[in-house]
């Protein structure tokens, strides 16, 4: 059954959520990145991207209506949650795990086009410009030692505060918001 995390964030599980599609109809949006949306979702979901949600939309809905919140792990759904909450709107539940984990339990999806994850975009940012600061350190100036050092306090921030600074610059990438989705933001 829903559960209430410290925050008062209410969550479900996927196999609840499921089994409550199959008894009535449910509004669920997506704040993945349109990128991320258009490559797998769920068949309900609407895209609202954490970094434009606009939580004013839904302080209109029925109070005995639910807003099912998902991303890809359950981390940006959350915090969809904590926004939506803190502006009000109270019926806000957050799909444990995200969209991959409702793909493991079997629920229903819409797969499009592959596109590479924040994390890894984040991975190959951070890995390509720590090494090449290192060699420029090596061979040219140990001043350069101080990018890979930049790049380890931004990481460790990013893990004491789970909120990555790379992370939404890079979801605000242009390829990141192509989701060549008809279904974005459409109530």
């Amino acid at each position: 059954m829903m559960t209430e995390a410290n925050t008062n964030i209410r969550s479900i599980t996927p196999a609840e959520f499921g089994e409550l599609c199959r008894k009535s109809s449910v509004r669920v949006i997506d704040v993945r990145t349109p990128a991320e949306f258009a490559e797998l979702r769920l068949t309900q979901a609407k895209n609202y991207p954490l970094d434009s949600l606009n939580p004013d939309e839904f302080k209109g809905m029925n109070s005995g209506e639910e807003l099912f919140v998902v991303c890809r792990s359950g981390g940006r759904g959350r915090k969809a949650c904590e926004k939506l909450a803190n502006a009000g709107v109270a019926n806000a539940v957050n799909i444990e795990g995200g969209t991959l984990a409702c793909e493991h339990a079997g629920l229903e999806m819409i797969r499009g086009r592959k596109t590479i994850s924040l994390m890894r975009q984040v991975q190959i940012t951070v890995g390509s410009i720590g090494f090449i600061g290192s060699v420029l350190a090596i061979t040219v100036d140990s001043l350069f030692a101080g990018i890979p050092a930049f790049l380890c306090a931004g990481l460790l921030f990013a893990g004491l505060t789970d909120t990555c600074m790379l992370a939404m610059m890079l979801a605000k990438m242009p390829w990141n918001q192509r989701g060549d989705c008809t279904t974005c933001n459409v109530s």
